[in-house]
């Protein structure tokens, strides 16, 4: 698998995402940690998961499987990019060292035996991974496999904004094409990202840092790495809520939270399993 992942590396088709995680937990704190358990929490409406089996299917940096665990659940974390793996085995290392309830490894949710064998879960948590896949529509479908009946499904998806859609799409293949293609985009974007951002700051706010400090309290996350994460997040797919909506509403899944946008963010929801 990890030579899979680096021959598509090496041919332009796929971001490093975990090297960008890998960058981001320089930027760890408590804050960060707790910002995360929280919005957990409200997205799961829940205090803890305190006896629950917590599937994180992409887990990216590892944030949010360590926020499970420290909720109270037995985690199991996998990513299909090996440095992603090497940022959760890192921060399991730092705060859950030795700890046999939690589990981290490498493996693919394109990989249906692999998802089958996993076993079943209490929630399944796909956080802005399935739309980088290459086969979003396959991602979704198996990530429904392992929840269990009254179990819940929590993914979040490109919103589907048409032509701005294709644009950023054809963005995204431009920086993984190569370093000097990296350079152009980066130097284009990050700078009107920031402007923007300290612009509607000082507008709204009268602070040009607000945006900045605020976004801390958006899931733990980092503005910067975010961004070099849309930038460069290829593959990249997009759907409209309802076509999410229908995919688990025919597969037996009741919506229980949704929460929109209107811009070229992700919606998110969850899902029970009846």
């Amino acid at each position: 698998m990890s030579k899979q992942h680096s021959a598509e590396v090496a041919q332009g088709e796929r971001f490093r995402f975990g090297a960008n995680w890998q960058r981001f937990l320089s930027t760890l704190n408590a804050q960060r940690i707790e910002q995360a358990e929280l919005s957990l929490r409200d997205m799961l409406g829940v205090l803890d998961l305190a006896g629950k089996r917590f599937l994180d299917m992409g887990c990216g940096s590892g944030l949010f499987s360590l926020a499970a665990r420290r909720l109270g659940a037995t985690v199991h974390s996998f990513d299909y990019d090996p440095r992603s793996v090497a940022c959760t085995l890192e921060l399991k290392h730092r705060f859950y060292q030795d700890d046999s309830s939690w589990t981290v490894e490498e493996g693919s949710v394109l990989d249906e035996t692999y998802v089958r064998q996993l076993g079943s879960f209490d929630i399944v948590y796909s956080w802005g991974v399935l739309h980088h896949t290459g086969a979003m529509f396959a991602a979704l479908s198996n990530a429904r496999l392992p929840v269990k009946v009254g179990g819940h499904l929590c993914v979040a998806i490109y919103n589907d904004e048409g032509f701005k859609s294709k644009f950023w799409a054809k963005v995204k293949r431009l920086y993984c094409r190569n370093a000097a293609a990296r350079l152009v985009v980066v130097a284009i974007f990050v700078p009107w990202f920031a402007l923007r951002a300290a612009s509607v700051s000082l507008l709204v706010h009268k602070n040009p840092w607000t945006y900045f400090r605020q976004y801390r309290t958006r899931r733990g996350m980092s503005a910067y790495h975010d961004w070099i994460d849309w930038l460069g997040g290829y593959p990249f797919e997009v759907a409209k809520p309802e076509q999410i909506f229908h995919l688990y509403r025919d597969a037996n899944f009741t919506l229980r939270n949704l929460i929109t946008t209107n811009r070229m963010g992700c919606n998110e929801f969850l899902f029970r399993r009846e």
